[in-house]
């Protein structure tokens, strides 16, 4: 999972949909891996208004990358300063990727498992926003005249 794909991702429990501490998601035992891509600036400018930038330095002070400025990077990235933050961007944004691991809601505390660089957002059903009851002896086997719900 690219470390991109994070600023994008909030925790999927429905009771952390107004909280703020939902965002970002915080990486426990993350096992990181570089892989080397071509540097492309127009699209790091073209990505850079649409990133929460206070997500992004947290994520990248919990990993350990320390180079990003606390400050979003504005201006035409032509000075050799400015190109060096770009580069940097391009290696923590585009070029590391998580493994595994796990990324952790900072309101609930849920835990949502990262193997072999997927992310697994599925929640069990107590967490989901599912609520369906179904009537006693349906296909879904509720027996013995008992109705039954997901939530």
């Amino acid at each position: 999972m690219k470390l991109l794909t994070v600023n994008f991702l909030t925790c999927a429990v429905k009771a952390c949909k107004t909280s703020p501490a939902s965002f970002p998601l915080h990486f426990k035992d993350a096992e990181l891996e570089q892989r080397e891509m071509g540097y492309n600036p127009t699209f790091l400018q073209n990505i850079l208004p649409r990133l929460n930038w206070v997500a992004i330095t947290t994520i990248a002070a919990e990993l350990g990358f320390n180079n990003i400025p606390a400050l979003k990077p504005e201006g035409t990235f032509e000075s050799e300063e400015e190109q060096k933050v770009m580069r940097d961007l391009h290696t923590l944004l585009l070029e590391t990727e998580v493994m595994e691991g796990k990324m952790v809601c900072g309101h609930c505390g849920h835990e949502y498992k990262i193997k072999e660089g997927i992310a697994n957002f599925l929640l069990p059903n107590h967490l989901g926003e599912f609520n369906r009851c179904f009537p006693p002896n349906d296909v879904y086997g509720a027996e013995g005249g008992a109705v039954w719900c997901l939530s």
